[in-house]
């Protein structure tokens, strides 16, 4: 697997532990438990899926880039 494989697989696990912990916030508010953690929980995958999907948008362009240089 390529390194580009290997942060679309990370990007996808993080969305599905984002996605977990947004539902386990509205169950939460939902069921008016008092933790702030919880709330806090969706920050954590948050963080670095933001991380990958930057670098997975900026992929087209770098790659454009690397095309140019290598036909001169």
């Amino acid at each position: 697997m390529t390194g580009n494989m290997w942060i679309r697989q990370i990007h996808r696990w993080l969305s599905i532990s984002f996605t977990l912990a947004v539902i386990a916030n509205i169950v939460a508010l939902t069921l008016q438990v008092q933790a702030t953690w919880i709330g806090l929980l969706a920050f954590v995958p948050l963080i670095p899926l933001l991380a990958t999907g930057l670098y997975m948008f900026a992929l087209p362009y770098l790659d454009r880039g690397r095309g140019a240089r290598q036909e001169a």
